[in-house]
């Protein structure tokens, strides 16, 4: 399968850091194993991972560029958020200038930082590819990683909730999409 992306990977590794370069692949790779697990196109699945980050060390001319070039409007929270551009940005490229069509990719690439209510079962399964990739090492990992092997709805609600006690105790500002996510997950728990 590796080989069939051989393309995007010349292009990656023109646009990323090695460090970054390293961490698309072992996205891809989670994206696989959990495609595998829990029912997903796994061809699809290790494209949409190895391409999530592609905009990730672009400049902020560049993110700007892409922004205006295809009518992207940031939101307030956005627009002070640098972090979260690669993920619009980055969404954008694969779709305009990789000519990728298929929308699953191109909204698993736009919310693999935030999430967002209703995601599907393949966004799911990249936003916590990327979350529990083998490079990976922060504090809460070995949970995430345990989690995600009993229940992917399990490690989404872990997941949401760790972003959100990280951001708020970093004093960061919190998308309106993972805050959406979040109350949805915990609706359902309340049930």
């Amino acid at each position: 399968m590796a080989e069939k992306y051989f393309e995007y990977k010349e292009i990656l590794q023109k646009r990323l850091t090695p460090k970054r370069y390293n961490h698309s692949l072992c996205v891809a790779d989670e994206a696989v194993r959990l495609a595998k697990k829990y029912g997903g196109d796994q061809e699809k699945a290790y494209l949409a991972g190895l391409l999530h980050d592609i905009t990730k060390n672009a400049t902020v001319e560049e993110h700007l560029h892409i922004f205006n070039k295809f009518d992207i409007m940031l939101n307030d929270i956005e627009k002070n958020s640098e972090k979260l551009w690669h993920a619009i940005s980055g969404s954008a490229y694969i779709e305009h200038m990789l000519c990728i069509t298929d929308k699953e990719i191109i909204n698993s690439v736009r919310y693999h930082t935030t999430a967002r209510e209703d995601m599907t079962h393949f966004e799911k399964i990249i936003y916590l590819a990327d979350f529990t990739s083998s490079d990976r090492d922060y504090d809460d990992i070995e949970i995430m990683r345990a989690k995600v092997e009993i229940s992917m709805e399990d490690a989404l609600d872990y997941a949401l909730s760790y972003t959100i006690k990280d951001l708020v105790s970093r004093k960061k500002q919190l998308h309106l999409d993972t805050i959406k996510a979040y109350n949805q997950y915990v609706l359902k728990g309340d049930k």
